[in-house]
């Protein structure tokens, strides 16, 4: 019996003792998987070829692998092998191996063999390091147990990576999602953004179980859209209507948020949603003093006060007065305003004083708001009232006051009606009380208008 045929005979168990018993002075360490390494075959068996790499571990390799096409084994013991470290065998500790295949035709498409604990890993979905060595088209090249995958950009990292650059050169743990024999290198594709996203769920769920309803917390602006925007408030995202954002009425988010800011919130509902998630209804507004709670002391009846128009209805417009305050300003009195501002047009010219005492004496009518003021308009108005607990203030049109020359028009109209009247006890008759009177009088509205040449 040959040595071979003696070795063939031997067991599993027994050909291991003996590999056992040679001494480890001057060993080198395990090589990585991936690595090319050269041996010494110390025996073989039906199933497994023995190496010698000359490390501390032993090395192993499927006969399979050294038998030509009639099946015949194509070493023997005593020669040097060449082959491709592929992993450890879990159960064994021993160096998995691969054989190196010659180089030409077709057989050199075969050249790169998948790793066995690159299968695992696969299978079990069990994390692997890899090596960022460059970007092409569409994603990252990495390196993983020898074997160059790929990475698409969009599994790269959480957000939307806009420099890819920064990522070359450094290691990064992925999941490999695909693992395909190719007719050249294998097809191997790795995501980071999926553990990203399982590690991101992870804090979330225990962020989670500490949150309530009520309880105020710091988060970050991550999105802003036209209903709100959201916000990250550790790991867990909740939404911040655009009605809850401020006291006052906003037309987007935009105009107080941007994506990145640092803001403080109230949970105010947690709830599930449609799928299967639980939603997060965040406000900003509850923080905030609430402007009504001192709107009867701010606005006296009677009061003039500048504002905005906001809304436009056809009952009348919505005017803003403070932050977060508004009143109504009913369509009967916007139509007053529209009808002081038509005679002041009209009075412009010398020939339309007609024209003018209609627009302002006649009885003009609104079938909308919009017909008598615009959105974002800034408006001179009279506080009617105030009701601090079902949070309406009524507003009425300050005519008078929108013009400074009318002001001066009164003062002037007054001080003449008292030079004119007749002192208490100065004993003048009715026909000298009435020679005393200016000729004629001090006309109408809209012969001020007119005098004025106000628009």
């Amino acid at each position: 019996m040959t040595e071979q045929a003696e070795e063939q005979g031997k067991s599993f168990g027994e050909i291991l003792a003996d590999f056992e018993t040679t001494p480890e002075g001057g060993r080198r360490p395990d090589p990585a998987p991936g690595e090319k390494v050269s041996g010494t075959i110390l025996s073989i068996t039906d199933e497994s070829v023995f190496v010698d790499l000359g490390t501390k571990s032993e090395a192993v390799i499927a006969t399979s692998e050294v038998k030509d096409k009639e099946g015949k084994v194509t070493v023997a013991v005593g020669e040097t092998i060449e082959a491709t470290v592929a992993g450890l065998d879990s159960a064994s500790g021993a160096i998995q191996l691969r054989k190196k295949l010659g180089a030409g035709g077709r057989k050199q498409a075969r050249a790169q063999e998948i790793p066995e604990e690159l299968r695992q890993a696969y299978a079990l979905k069990v994390p692997v390091e890899g090596l960022v060595t460059g970007f092409n088209k569409g994603g990252a090249e990495v390196k993983i147990f020898g074997l160059r995958a790929f990475c698409p950009v969009s599994q790269l990292d959480l957000g939307f990576v806009k420099e890819a650059l920064p990522y070359v050169g450094n290691k990064y743990t992925f999941r490999i999602i695909r693992l395909e024999e190719g007719k050249g290198r294998p097809n191997v594709v790795v995501s980071r953004r999926a553990l990203l996203e399982e590690e991101s769920a992870a804090k979330a769920a225990v962020i989670r179980a500490t949150l309530a309803p009520g309880q105020v917390v710091k988060g970050k602006v991550t999105s802003l859209a036209a209903y709100g925007a959201f916000v990250d408030i550790g790991g867990i995202e909740g939404l911040l209507h655009v009605s809850e954002i401020a006291h006052a009425r906003l037309a987007h988010p935009n105009e107080v948020l941007q994506e990145g800011q640092e803001v403080e919130v109230q949970i105010t509902k947690i709830e599930p949603g449609k799928d299967g998630r639980e939603r997060i209804s965040l406000s900003r507004r509850a923080l905030e003093a609430d402007p009504w709670k001192s709107a009867a002391a701010r606005f006296k009846e009677g009061m003039e006060i500048d504002g905005i128009v906001k809304r436009l209805e056809t009952f009348g417009a919505f005017v803003e007065i403070a932050p977060g305050v508004e009143g109504l300003l009913h369509i009967s009195e916007l139509a007053k305003i529209a009808q002081a501002a038509a005679a002041a047009k009209s009075g412009k010219g010398a020939g339309n004083r007609g024209s003018a005492s209609r627009g302002m004496g006649g009885d003009q009518r609104l079938k909308h708001a919009r017909e008598g003021a615009q959105l974002g308009q800034n408006i001179h108005v009279k506080v009617l009232g105030v009701d601090s607990a079902k949070r309406r203030v009524s507003l009425g049109a300050a005519v008078e006051d929108d013009h400074a020359d009318f002001r001066e028009f009164k003062k002037e109209r007054a001080a003449a009606a008292k030079a004119a009247a007749p002192s208490r006890g100065s004993g003048q008759s009715s026909d000298a009380v009435a020679a005393a009177k200016p000729e004629g009088n001090f006309g109408t509205l809209a012969d001020f208008f007119k005098k004025a040449g106000l628009k």
